[in-house]
């Protein structure tokens, strides 16, 4: 049986037992064992391939400049169009799906910091399970420093939906701070937890269930805050990234005002029309106030500071990673 299959009879397992109106402990600690290996398939399946693509045509794109930020969204919701209208690179557009193929790396210059923002290919549904290029997609959007996922304010709010599904099914949390949670594995001495809050939504059963099932014997385990089944499974993963996310719906001068309304006071959200130029400028300043980035000017002593060429960190940063 391959992963995938594995996947799709595991999610048919968890849906039977959710659809149970009394669910018991036991079936609790089963759900808990099954999230378990889910998020392990899910892993190996997007472990990458020995196979390799056409020269050129990866996505291993180099990371530049202060920051970097990944347009994400379904083909055809303005992507292109935005590159190309915030920095200086020509990424194809057009009005049919699945324009852009490849990464397309821009810069963008604001407050005197170079910003790359990555033109992703458009992620359709089912990325996570290794179709088209999602894999490639997700692999690159991990190492972005913010997110930004583009939709179609004609289009049904169900795109929200799905490419949030999507890139949570993939180890992309948005808009969520880490649990705190220290795991650490150990030799021998068996597995010891402590809490320092009270645990409502998982117990000392559940996390040792979890445990064994990663085959995990050994371990220490320090719980500061009222975590999940599903937030203990990704701090044993480890591979989980925590990234600002923005929506940013595009084509709002196609929209009845009601919508626009409803649309721009949604949580993280803001509206632009790449076609019209409208609220671009807002756009680039939210990007800049979610990346959180200080601007560190250096002067030799005696000097005036050079204020040409600033040094970028985030924010609570101390002068010692400059050093």
């Amino acid at each position: 049986m391959g992963v995938l299959e594995k996947i799709k009879e595991i999610e048919e397992e968890m849906a039977r037992s959710t659809d149970i109106i009394d669910i018991s402990q036991a079936t609790e600690y089963h759900l808990g064992l099954l999230k378990a290996k889910l998020a392990r398939y899910r892993a190996q399946l997007l472990e990458p391939t020995s196979k390799s693509g056409k020269p050129g045509e990866g996505f291993d794109v180099q990371k530049s400049g202060d920051a970097r930020v990944a347009l994400i969204g379904f083909p055809s919701v303005g992507k292109s169009t935005l590159l190309s209208l915030t920095t200086k690179t020509a990424s194809e557009a057009a009005s049919y799906e699945f324009t852009t193929l490849t990464a397309i790396p821009g810069v963008l210059e604001y407050e005197g910091v170079r910003i790359q923002l990555l033109d992703l290919p458009g992620i359709v549904e089912g990325a996570s399970q290794g179709r088209g290029r999602g894999r490639q997609v997700v692999s690159v959007a991990k190492t972005a420093d913010l997110i930004l996922i583009m939709l179609d304010a004609t289009k049904s709010t169900e795109q929200r939906r799905l490419l949030e599904h999507e890139l949570d099914a993939v180890g992309i949390r948005l808009n969520k701070a880490k649990p705190d949670v220290v795991f650490k594995q150990k030799t021998a001495g068996g597995v010891t937890i402590n809490a320092t809050v009270k645990l409502t939504k998982i117990d000392e059963k559940a996390i040792k269930t979890i445990l064994a099932g990663y085959k995990i014997h050994n371990c220490d385990v320090m719980i500061r805050e009222d975590i999940t089944i599903d937030e203990f499974i990704d701090v044993l993963l480890g591979t989980r990234k925590y990234l600002p996310c923005l929506y940013v719906y595009n084509k709002i001068d196609a929209i009845s005002l009601e919508l626009l309304d409803e649309l721009a006071h949604q949580e993280d959200t803001l509206v632009i029309s790449c076609e019209m130029n409208l609220n671009i400028d807002y756009l680039l300043e939210r990007i800049w106030g979610e990346l959180g980035l200080v601007k560190v000017y250096t002067k030799k002593r005696g000097e005036h500071p050079d204020l040409s060429d600033p040094i970028c960190l985030r924010k609570g940063a101390t002068i010692e990673v400059i050093l």
